[in-house]
């Protein structure tokens, strides 16, 4: 239930983002920010490369406590409206990764004893 909740979060939410972005391109802007799923390429430099039990955020680069900042500054500030949509996408895929990690600490109390 956990996978199809995450991978419905990432590509069948942001359906719903890019619809009330734009009634009208709606599709553009799904792709856009399906696009944004590419932030997950940082994975590929992990060891291992996936850990089930692993919480993407604080440990892939992209992941990080300064990229999540960096993403947020670029919601409210950029005035572009592709670029921002971006921005909007990085920061929900790490609200969706944090959801995430949330279900997975609950299940298993001693993954939480990896980032303290």
């Amino acid at each position: 239930m956990q996978e199809i909740i995450h991978y419905s979060l990432h590509f069948l939410a942001i359906a719903l983002i890019a619809y009330l972005y734009d009634k009208k391109n709606w599709l553009k802007y799904w792709a856009i920010l399906a696009a944004t799923m590419l932030v997950d390429l940082d994975h590929l430099v992990a060891v291992p490369m996936f850990d089930p039990d692993r919480c993407s955020i604080g440990f892939h680069p992209l992941h990080s406590e300064i990229a999540i900042t960096f993403y947020v500054l670029g919601m409210v500030f950029v005035k572009n409206r592709v670029i921002r949509l971006i921005f909007i996408g990085l920061f929900f895929h790490m609200l969706t990764d944090f959801i995430d990690c949330i279900w997975t600490y609950a299940k298993c109390a001693t993954c939480l004893e990896d980032i303290f």
